[in-house]
């Protein structure tokens, strides 16, 4: 039981212990092609960052006062 737990922990370790460095393709890979009407692929940087669409910003609009909320069409009782 020992030495499981003591297995264990060594892996953990060493999959702790990760060279940090740029990314690049495996070799005989490549990067995905150009989009269309772009003049050059994207490196590995640029495609790592979300467009806005898929990280949007917050709306941090306080209510200042209670307010009714409006009739939601889709709010429907459960089936029967």
């Amino acid at each position: 039981m020992k030495r499981a737990l003591i297995s264990i922990a060594a892996l953990g370790a060493l999959g702790a212990c990760a060279q940090k460095g740029d990314l690049e393709p495996l070799k005989g890979s490549t990067l995905p092609v150009a989009p269309t009407g772009a003049e050059a692929p994207p490196n590995a940087e640029e495609l790592l960052t979300p467009v806005p669409q898929a990280a949007p910003e917050r709306s941090v609009e306080l209510r200042r006062r209670s307010e009714e909320r409006e009739d939601d069409p889709f709010d429907l009782p459960p089936p029967e």
